[in-house]
């Protein structure tokens, strides 16, 4: 086997409790974003431009659909002889079966995949970030300051600084001490997930923590390695990035994309985002129609109001349909006369005629399902749910599964802050 500097190693097995329904169907990286992409496109789009050729992509929850947007990697240029992308689901062994129960168990459980290459350097990332960033700048970097380990970091603001894993440094940015998301932080330099190690180091450490209940970067590898006295060096990135990893997050960075003159640029000619693309004939829009500031996907038909969204491949909005500041995702049906505000409208969705989703005329109420989750007065639809004829629907609401009248209120409503979710569906 050809020996590689470097390969990626791309934690993307996640759950993505955070966002909430959406998750239903699939891990938090399937979750489409800007109209056409998965959130896994992002790192994936970020190895290749950075001339990474081998990425193992760490799977567990829900991997279907993430295995079928990946494939063999042509899109992203990973379909190679040599390297290229792997799947790296958990296995049965010889001796046991265990999940990935950790971001360095994960890791640890993959170690021969590593070593197949014998690498130099090992790239560690997150599946669920939305950024840009040269892996080959970090790299050089890494060598420069003949690190074991360098740690991705960014400003964050004081106020959200104990919201984040923290590192304090020196004056050459060698890191002298972590907090882990401390009450009262020291520093705003927080750690984005993003980690070059040197391949020996880590496999060292990964082979000292492995019966670590749980083993994690944050709370095992990386102090062992610090503990160690090896040289941990901090790499400020200044650029756009974002987690995901809540639904309010997930609808502010896609109503960014949308701006005048967005913050995260997708039509960057010198560093492209690519993505698995469906065949869908050439969009539509109708006489009647009016579409102001909006991302719309191949494939829609829009017959009614769209405002300040983001819209999928193959949706149809019927005539008198109105969206407002809202996200719907691919092959999505909005029939006629309904009125949609601040709402998150997962793949293959059925809303009626006649709805009101994002209504105000009901009292504030915070979710009953879950406040953290459910909150920024959003609507959450997830996949394939179907939304009865003439039903309003308040804000900080969830709604999983092919719905009724009779699972609204008098036939006719969801209260905000109530919700929806049908047996066998994700909340």
């Amino acid at each position: 086997m050809v020996k590689k500097e470097m390969v990626a190693m791309l934690l993307a097995g996640g759950q993505g409790s955070r966002l909430g329904v959406l998750t239903t169907e699939g891990a938090k990286p399937a979750v489409a974003f800007g109209g056409k992409y998965r959130i896994i496109d992002f790192p994936l789009s970020n190895c290749i431009n950075s001339g990474i050729d081998t990425v193992g992509v760490l799977t567990q929850y829900q991997p279907l659909r993430l295995n079928t947007h990946i494939g063999i990697g042509m899109p992203w240029d990973l379909d190679r002889n040599v390297g290229g992308v792997a799947i790296l689901p958990p296995y049965e062994k010889s001796g046991n079966t265990e999940w990935y129960t950790g971001t360095a168990n994960a890791i640890y459980q993959n170690i021969r995949f590593i070593d197949t290459y014998n690498p130099e350097y090992v790239l560690i990332l997150s599946g669920d970030h939305i950024y840009k960033m040269d892996y080959e700048i970090m790299l050089d970097y890494h060598k420069s300051h003949d690190a074991a380990l360098t740690i991705a970091t960014m400003p964050v603001p004081w106020e959200e600084a104990s919201r984040f894993g923290l590192v304090l440094t020196d004056e050459t940015n060698r890191i002298v001490e972590f907090e882990e998301k401390p009450a009262n932080p020291r520093s705003n330099l927080a750690s984005m997930g993003i980690y070059i190690f040197t391949w020996s180091k880590l496999r060292d450490a990964l082979l000292a923590t492995a019966e670590q209940p749980n083993c994690d970067f944050g709370m095992h590898v990386i102090p062992y390695i610090f503990n160690n006295g090896e040289r941990i060096f901090s790499y400020e990135f200044n650029g756009y990035w974002k987690d995901v990893g809540t639904l309010t997050s997930y609808w502010e960075a896609n109503m960014e994309l949308i701006d005048i003159i967005p913050e995260f640029n997708l039509y960057e000619e010198f560093w492209k985002v690519y993505t698995k693309c469906d065949q869908y004939p050439p969009m539509y829009v109708s006489d009647n129609a009016v579409i102001n500031r909006c991302i719309i996907g191949e494939g829609t038909e829009i017959h009614g109001e769209v405002s300040n969204s983001v819209i999928g491949s193959g949706v149809i909005i019927e005539e008198g349909a109105v969206v407002r500041n809202s996200i719907i995702m691919s092959d999505t049906v909005v029939g006629k006369g309904t009125v949609i505000d601040k709402s998150i409208i997962a793949e293959k969705v059925k809303i009626g005629e006649n709805c009101v989703l994002g209504t105000r005329d009901f009292e504030y109420k915070e979710s009953k399902l879950s406040k953290k989750v459910y909150a920024s007065d959003l609507v959450t639809i997830a996949d394939g749910s179907v939304i009865p004829d003439g039903v309003k629907i308040g804000i900080n609401t969830a709604i999983a599964g092919v719905t009724t009248k009779e699972d609204y209120t008098d036939g006719s409503y969801l209260d905000s802050g109530d919700y929806i979710v049908k047996e066998g569906a994700s909340r």
